[in-house]
């Protein structure tokens, strides 16, 4: 008998028992053992004599009990009365009444975001209680989010596999949100379905970037301890220690870094100050050179580096001097008017008119 397509009410018709007796003795009853689903029906007409049928009372299900044992007794009506029985196996057939039921209701899974093209990300496993092709499952992927997504995971249609076919970046999605669906092969099939939430976990894969947002150069070389010569922007795509970032300057002086937040440049994203520290002297050094470095906080540690060249311009701060102290000269009394009497030469190390000298 089938499980539930066969309705309530059905009738099955049993060999009835015989009796040789005559009379009372031959009249027979029938009684069945104690079941929800079943029970006996005699009909007696003249034209037919008896007819007994099993009724259908309850709609089977074979994942319940997939196999019914009752047994039919015969009693006559002689004193004492005597039984003959008949055991009766009642076997269910299996309807595609279960659709497949996964073992979680979220699937969580977490993926370094360097994790290569191929690897299995989980494996969604779904049962169906029904037999044969009713219980054969068959799996396909959706992506639910982000909806352009559609080319980073795939999945084995009959084991459930599912397995990463493109590349991660954190930077660019760090959440992705898919949908599996199981469906048997049932007529008409039926379908389960379960989420899988994949997170992509942060490799320090992104190395500072240290870029200059404002430079004043030429710096004047008398120009006040403090004077702020450019702003720098710092910042990392990676999160966490990943993207927490350290700035140095080299060489340390006279130009120094001062952070814009509570004195610190351990920020993801930070705007240091170049300063000056110390007074400049142009003629010490024109041209300074500066090497600004930002290191993560990764393991192993990334870093951005940056080159600043900044020229000082010059200021009047540096007298004429005479190359001798006293210039000691003699002349006889008879020279004439116009006679050359020294040549004196005064040197100044600043550059452009403040180094044009003239003498009197």
């Amino acid at each position: 008998i089938a499980e539930f397509t066969t309705l309530p009410g059905s009738r099955f018709p049993l060999e009835g028992a015989s009796d040789a007796d005559i009379g009372a003795n031959a009249q027979l009853s029938y009684t069945l053992s104690p079941s929800e689903h079943f029970s006996l029906d005699l009909q007696k007409t003249e034209e037919d004599g008896e007819s007994l049928f099993l009724i259908l009372r309850k709609p089977l299900d074979r994942e319940t009990l997939p196999v019914h044992r009752l047994l039919v007794t015969a009693s006559d009506g002689g004193r004492p009365s005597l039984t003959g029985t008949m055991e009766l196996v009642i076997s269910v057939l299996d309807a595609n009444d279960n659709a497949p039921q996964f073992n979680q209701s979220v699937y969580k899974v977490q993926l370094p975001e360097n994790a290569e093209r191929g690897t299995l990300v989980i494996r969604a496993n779904a049962a169906d209680l029904d037999l044969g092709t009713n219980g054969n499952i068959s799996y396909s992927l959706r992506h639910l989010f982000p909806p352009e997504k559609r080319d980073l995971f795939e999945i084995h249609r009959k084991s459930g596999e599912i397995s990463l076919s493109g590349d991660l970046d954190f930077e660019d999605v760090c959440l992705y949100r898919l949908q599996v669906d199981a469906v048997d092969q049932g007529n008409p099939p039926l379908s389960g379905h379960v989420k899988v939430v994949v997170e992509v976990l942060d490799v320090n894969d992104n190395a500072p970037e240290v870029r200059v947002t404002s430079l004043s150069v030429p710096v004047p070389e008398d120009a006040a301890v403090g004077t702020v010569v450019a702003l720098l922007s710092v910042s990392d795509r990676d999160s966490g220690e990943n993207g927490r970032v350290r700035c140095a300057v080299w060489p340390a002086a006279p130009f120094g870094l001062v952070a814009t937040f509570a004195g610190s440049y351990s920020l993801r994203n930070i705007v240091p100050e170049l300063v000056l520290k110390k007074p400049l002297d142009r003629e010490t050094l024109p041209v300074h050179r500066l090497l600004v470095t930002a290191s993560d906080g990764g393991r192993p540690s990334l870093t951005g580096t940056m080159e600043l060249v900044i020229s000082v311009l010059d200021a009047n701060d540096n007298a004429p001097q005479f190359n001798q102290s006293v210039y000691k000269v003699q002349l006889p009394e008879n020279a004439s008017a116009e006679t050359l009497v020294a040549r004196v030469n005064a040197m100044d190390p600043d550059e452009g008119i403040n180094s044009e000298v003239t003498y009197r």
